[in-house]
């Protein structure tokens, strides 16, 4: 049964398949202290109910084995030319459609699997109340590095995550031991020092956090250090030397869709709610809505733009939008200062 289910999963599109038991996650502990240092920041769902997040058998009753899934991601290079002038940075995960489309009618398939087997199922690919990483890393699959981000000998860091938990007693995987050694380029290479130790991350600090789930204004200590990124942050990924290993995933889907990244900066500015909404239609980004997607664009602005961005700053600075407008005043006076 369980060669079954891994060549499945591999025939789905899934580059590595485990098995972890089900039972409390290692790291929970951990991961109440990092909630009571409020390190989460905006995140309040994952502060919601903190011990059945740690344990899947409080999410699932009967859960015995927790199926862990990676699926690689990676869409190569920037579709920009290095100093391209408009350029900008989107987190490659971001650069097409959304994964959790892409997954979730993969996981429909194994779930209809397991349960022409008898087995009780929830699916999720970074949606449920599941501390993916400890089960990912119980089960063999890669280890937790040092950015707190999920590492693969294969793969490097250019993967995503799903989970099945199931009521199926599957034999669970050996757990792979932690390869990472004295490597510290993570945490040297973060632009605001997020990562405060190994294995520690305040989501407060970190650019895709600000970029994406941060609601408000990006605190002006961090607006510089967010160069020209307006969407997430793969710095600590790129630093990690087990991308040597990464391959360019052979689904299209992941690779970077022309009409998004057909535009200069100054471009975006000029999308109302309805251009936006066609402009990224089943994009990740499309979650962010104008209001935040126009603060990273001015942010970006401020830091990359040049003169010929000021006439776009000026009609953003007037938009009805508070959030927008303050920071394309902070835009206008990077560039003319």
């Amino acid at each position: 049964m369980l060669q079954t289910l891994k060549s499945l999963a591999h025939s789905l599109g899934f580059d590595d398949c485990r098995i972890a038991q089900a039972t409390r996650a290692g790291h929970a502990d951990s991961f109440h202290q990092w909630l009571a240092d409020g390190c989460h920041g905006d995140m309040t769902w994952l502060a919601r109910d903190p011990l059945r997040r740690s344990d899947p058998r409080e999410v699932l009753p009967g859960c015995r084995s927790v199926i862990c899934l990676a699926l690689n991601y990676y869409p190569g290079s920037s579709p920009f030319p290095a100093s391209s002038d408009g350029g900008y940075r989107i987190a490659r995960y971001a650069w097409n459609d959304d994964y959790h489309e892409v997954i979730e009618k993969n996981l429909a398939a194994l779930d209809g699997a397991l349960r022409a087997l008898g087995g009780v199922q929830r699916c999720y690919v970074d949606t449920g109340p599941v501390l993916e990483r400890d089960f990912a890393s119980a089960a063999g699959l890669g280890w937790n590095g040092k950015s707190t981000l999920q590492i693969h000998r294969r793969l490097g860091t250019w993967f995503l995550l799903a989970e099945v938990l199931t009521t199926l007693e599957l034999p669970p995987d050996p757990p792979l031991a932690d390869h990472c050694g004295n490597c510290t380029r993570c945490i040297t290479a973060c632009p605001t020092q997020a990562i405060t130790a190994p294995h520690r991350l305040d989501a407060r600090r970190c650019l895709a956090y600000l970029s994406i789930e941060h609601k408000g204004p990006i605190p002006e200590e961090f607006r510089r250090t967010m160069g020209d990124r307006i969407y997430g942050c793969d710095e600590c990924l790129e630093a990690c030397p087990w991308n040597r290993f990464a391959q360019a995933s052979a689904d299209l889907t992941f690779q970077a869709r022309t009409e998004i990244f057909g535009h200069q900066l100054r471009d975006f500015l000029t999308l109302d709610e309805d251009g936006f909404r066609r402009l990224f239609a089943r994009s990740p980004i499309a979650r962010l809505k104008r209001l935040r997607f126009l603060r990273n664009v001015c942010v970006a602005l401020g830091n990359s733009g040049s003169p010929d961005d000021v006439p776009a700053l000026r009609l953003a600075a007037l938009d009805p939008e508070p959030l927008i407008a303050e920071h394309a005043a902070w835009a206008l006076r990077q560039i003319t200062a």
